[in-house]
C-alpha cells in the first residue's frame, strides 16, 4: 500500500482511500463497514467517475471561479472528498459522523507532506 493511501487511512473517520496517479490505482479500506460498497463498484468510480467529475469541474472552475480545490459529495453511507493532482487524484471516502470540514485542510496537509 502506497504511505499517502496508510496515512490518510490512519485519520479518524477515513473509511477508504484511493490513489490514483499516471493510470495506475492504489487503494485502501477499513474492515468491518457498515455500508461499503463493492471493490469492483469503487474501482469503477476511481477509474470512470471521478475523474469524469473532476474534469468537468475543473474545467468549470477554470473559466472564471479560481480554479477547484476538491469536490466533495455526499452519498447515503458516506462523503467522498477528492481532490484532483497533477496527474490523477487522491479520493477519501468519510463516515458521515466524522465528517466536518475541518477533516479536509487535514487531507490536504497530508496529501502536501507527500509532494503531491
Amino acid at each position: 500500500m502506497n504511505d499517502l493511501v496508510t496515512d490518510l487511512l490512519a485519520i479518524r473517520g477515513v473509511r477508504y482511500v484511493a490513489l490514483y496517479r499516471n493510470g495506475d490505482l492504489d487503494t485502501g479500506v477499513h474492515s468491518a463497514l457498515q455500508g461499503a460498497s463493492s471493490s469492483e463498484s469503487d474501482r469503477y468510480e476511481e477509474l470512470i467517475v471521478n475523474p469524469t467529475l473532476l474534469t468537468l469541474v475543473v474545467q468549470r472552475g477554470n473559466i472564471d471561479c479560481g480554479g477547484v480545490q476538491y469536490v466533495l459529495v455526499r452519498y447515503g453511507h458516506f462523503f467522498q472528498f477528492i481532490q484532483p493532482l497533477a496527474s490523477g487524484h487522491v479520493s477519501v471516502a468519510i463516515e458521515p459522523s466524522a465528517m466536518s470540514l475541518d477533516l479536509i485542510p487535514e487531507f490536504q496537509r497530508c496529501i502536501q507532506e507527500h509532494g503531491l
